[in-house]
């Protein structure tokens, strides 16, 4: 007998939506066989596409693409123990049926899900203007590729499905994707929605995926697969399609400033909209300051808190420290340890932090996934390894964005380790610092010397904590999934 994979409810085919990118009810998805049978329907199950990514990134993928990384930790409160699971995340303490992990793992089958409904379906809707198709079809594409490259970085060998999934039989799974299968399948993805994604779109339609993020997308994947040559090819592209760096790096972050000329992709939130509200200074801010910073009783989550390495990496003269970290200072955080290092303040994200809040537990920030910025940073990588061409040219005016002064002629080896240090700071607490770390071969290294610091600082940390192992690079499969499914285990858990 076949057993079927948890990870999705997988029965759920159709959605219903709406015209507008905010106002998506992604939760109502409908079985009819008769729905897909007009664009508006298809725009609608777009729409609900990106519903989905919402919930995506205020789940807790965070605590595993930032958190996992040198550049968070978590505020630990003796009076609440809830969400021990999740701080095992930070100190590499996870076991295989960690929630918070399989959580994740389901959130992204989920959202492949509603994109395969739409590519599987397409084809049968008859559409005015073939445009119009390509471009439904290109992004529902771009973000089936997206939530695989977050999963084959994460997992490692994934099951790979690329077709809906309409019957509890079609739900089983013989087997995990190579990690080779899985990236051929998302460059397939990526290239397709690059070719049908227009380059803009009417204000009005902004957060689309565009052919820049489709394009920025792929170039992040040769990056991350060592093809330098074509990494630099195709974020080569970008470059041509009018993004620009905006003047104040902080624009980025505003809510006010939204969509602006370097945001290349970014998850839209509205807190106007119940459904559609961020939530992350209510997730990452000291729990002892909820009044204070937000003006509503209570705690906030005490997640995602800048570590002393990451306060202590910026330059001197550095304009992205103050717009990235913001140190609250109170008499009560004598009762946490992790204000010591700081003189009795403590760290939070100051990219998502913008008072004043209308509502309790609803916030305006958008979630910036691909910036312009990181594009140039990327390339200066990428050509730095290809030993051809200037990689100066692209990490230049970001660092002078910054209020730095360029930077001389390097040797590859120098430039190597300034680039990396400079992605770090300009992309801090973007969910990218994990993959960094990965990409480059750093992880064990500078996680292991991260966990010496932490040891030192915080008693509360045990002797297991940060001894990490080469296994550890790639989480367990979820533990559901291996008993289920039948699927070998990630070597080491």
């Amino acid at each position: 007998m076949k057993t079927k994979i948890s990870l999705i409810t997988l029965l759920a085919i159709a959605m219903n939506g709406c015209n507008s990118m905010l106002d998506v009810k992604p939760n109502s998805f409908s079985s009819g066989s008769n729905y897909y049978t007009s664009e508006a329907q298809v725009l609608r199950a777009v729409n609900g596409c990106y519903g989905v990514l919402q919930d995506l990134y205020k789940s807790d993928y965070w605590a595993m693409a930032e958190m996992r990384s040198d550049n968070t930790n978590y505020q630990y409160d003796e009076s609440d123990r809830g969400a021990q699971q999740r701080e095992e995340i930070d100190e590499f303490l996870i076991t295989a049926s960690n929630n918070y992990v399989n959580n994740t793992w389901a959130q992204l089958y989920r959202n492949i899900q509603q994109s395969n409904v739409i590519i599987s379906r397409i084809d049968n809707v008859k559409f005015a203007n073939d445009a119009t198709k390509q471009q439904y079809l290109g992004e529902a594409k771009f973000l089936r590729a997206l939530y695989y490259f977050h999963l084959v970085r994460l997992f490692g060998a994934v099951p790979l499905l690329v077709k809906e999934v309409a019957s509890p039989e079609e739900a089983s799974t013989p087997k995990r994707a190579s990690v080779e299968e899985v990236y051929t399948q998302i460059i397939a993805d990526a290239t397709d929605a690059a070719a049908g994604l227009p380059a803009t779109y009417a204000s009005s339609e902004a957060g689309r995926a565009t052919k820049g993020a489709a394009l920025t997308l792929l170039g992040d994947v040769y990056l991350t697969r060592k093809e330098y040559a074509k990494a630099v090819t195709t974020l080569q592209q970008v470059l041509t399609l009018n993004y620009s760096l905006v003047d104040n790096y902080a624009d980025n972050f505003d809510p006010a400033k939204k969509n602006n000329s370097e945001s290349v992709f970014a998850v839209q939130y509205n807190a106007g909209l119940e459904t559609e509200s961020s939530n992350f200074i209510f997730i990452f801010g000291p729990r002892n300051g909820k009044k204070d910073l937000t003006g509503f009783n209570g705690n906030l989550g005490g997640n995602n808190i800048p570590t002393p390495s990451i306060v202590n990496a910026y330059e001197a003269k550095d304009k992205r420290k103050d717009a990235s970290i913001y140190m609250y200072d109170s008499p009560t955080n004598a009762a946490f340890a992790e204000s010591v290092a700081f003189g009795g303040k403590l760290p939070l994200i100051k990219k998502f932090y913008h008072p004043p809040y209308a509502l309790d537990g609803r916030s305006n920030e958008n979630w910036p996934v691909y910036r312009y910025a990181q594009v140039l940073l990327m390339l200066a990588e990428a050509v730095n390894e290809t030993g051809n061409g200037d990689p100066l040219q692209y990490i230049n005016p970001v660092r002078k964005r910054a209020g730095l002064d360029p930077l001389p002629a390097l040797s590859q080896a120098a430039f190597r380790d300034t680039v990396f240090h400079e992605q770090r700071v300009e992309l801090a607490f973007e969910d990218q610092r994990w993959y960094q770390l990965l990409r480059t071969g750093k992880a064990i290294s500078v996680m292991m010397a991260h966990g010496i610091e932490e040891k030192k600082r915080l008693s509360r940390l045990s002797p297991a904590s940060y001894n990490i192992q080469p296994f550890q690079l790639l989480y367990p499969i979820p533990e559901r999934e291996v008993r289920l499914n039948k699927f070998d285990q990630n070597q080491g858990w």
